[in-house]
């Protein structure tokens, strides 16, 4: 059974930083993720790594978002600076398991950035 819990978020000033933690357990994972979610818009990647650690990152977070992994713990985490307003979301871990290629999520953690 395949569990995702999530810490972090909060609410953090312009230029400030915050950090973001998704645990997994239950199987093992190729691709690990985070997603957000302004309210009333889609769900868009934010970045992604692979068990070998490629990443990939959206253009509007490059150069101020890093997606470090652990596959050891099979956690991954989403390290935010130079946040800005428009970071503003509920942010969703998303795991593929590496043979079956199930996707999971996790219970979203809200990010506010505001002064």
């Amino acid at each position: 059974q395949v569990q995702l819990v999530e810490s972090g978020g909060g609410l953090v000033q312009p230029g400030g930083s915050l950090n973001l933690s998704c645990a997994a357990s239950g199987s093992i994972f190729n691709v690990m993720g985070w997603y957000l979610q302004a309210p009333g818009n889609r769900r868009d990647l934010v970045a992604t790594i692979t068990r070998d650690g490629s990443t990939n990152y959206a253009d509007s977070v490059k150069g101020r978002f890093t997606i470090p992994r652990d596959n050891a713990k099979n956690t991954v985490y989403l390290r935010m600076n130079s946040l800005k307003p428009e970071d503003t979301a509920v942010y969703y871990c998303r795991v593929r398991t590496e043979y079956t290629s199930k996707i999971y999520w996790g219970q979203g953690a809200q990010v506010t950035v505001s002064s």
